[in-house]
């Protein structure tokens, strides 16, 4: 990953990052096409976004897309791009599911930065593996802090937020979906979502865009909707995540805080 272009951001309009996105044509359930691909392009440069790291789906029950192949499908994409002259730049990545042989794939493996100081991961929809806990201690000690896939949508964390908090505390961190920020999700899961933002369980936001159709990026309302919660809110995202695609540590998270058990749905 050559992090001079997240780095190079002056005379760019569009330099906002987005870490979690399925724009990659055909190999996971967000494009189908290149076409589509292309279109997604096209609207994440209209909201402002210069770079996006391509996550497909890895090791869940429907898709397996290998570190190589994806870094083949990257360089064909951003061809595609440069060709079209879209200015949007791509890099490799995965959302990868969790399951407890996880460290030992590690070479399979592709994180957000270049180095994989920092890697994808989704928890299944409805739970929250018992091994996460160690799996993620497993990681820490190869200097890997996993990053955990929209929380606001995983049923167990909804019924106990003081889950997300515990892996947070322990030094993982959390990227919020910018659809359940402005609503897209339904009023709970917005109400959750802030609730998320202000008590620091969250520190990124990203599209996790599979489609223009009902699943499209809303990174920039989202944005507008964490300066409408404080205005501090809005920098503090966009530098983690810039932080965080050239594999540097954090420099100004919210502190952590546990929320009241379904204090959101009072």
């Amino acid at each position: 990953m050559d992090t001079d272009k997240a780095t190079t951001t002056a005379t760019r309009k569009n330099s906002l990052v987005d870490l979690h996105c399925h724009i990659l044509p055909g190999i996971d359930d967000g494009s189908k096409s290149l076409a589509d691909s292309l279109a997604l392009a096209r609207a994440a440069v209209s909201e402002g976004i210069g770079y996006i790291v391509a996550t497909p789906h890895h090791l869940d029950r429907h898709f397996v897309n290998h570190s190589a192949d994806v870094r083949r499908a990257v360089v064909a994409f951003q061809h595609e791009l440069d060709q079209a002259q879209i200015p949007l730049t791509i890099y490799p990545g995965q959302e990868v599911h969790l399951n407890g042989d996880l460290a030992k794939r590690l070479p399979d493996l592709i994180g957000l930065d270049a180095n994989m100081n920092y890697l994808l991961v989704e928890f299944p929809h409805e739970e929250v593996p018992q091994y996460a806990e160690e799996l993620f201690f497993e990681l820490s000690c190869q200097n890997i802090t996993p990053i955990i896939a929209h929380p606001e949508r995983n049923a167990r964390i909804i019924k106990d937020p003081s889950l997300l908090y515990e892996f947070i505390n322990n030094g993982a961190l959390a990227q919020l979906t910018a659809t359940s920020l402005v609503g897209g999700f339904g009023r709970k899961t917005k109400k959750f979502s802030e609730e998320l933002i202000t008590h620091g369980l969250v520190q990124i936001i990203a599209s996790d865009a599979h489609m223009l159709k009902n699943r499209q990026f809303a990174l920039r309302d989202a944005y507008f909707a964490l300066d409408d919660l404080d205005r501090s809110y809005g920098p503090i995202f966009y530098q983690n995540s810039r932080h965080i695609i050239n594999g540097e540590p954090l420099n100004h998270p919210i502190a952590a805080a546990p929320i009241e058990k379904h204090h959101f749905f009072k």
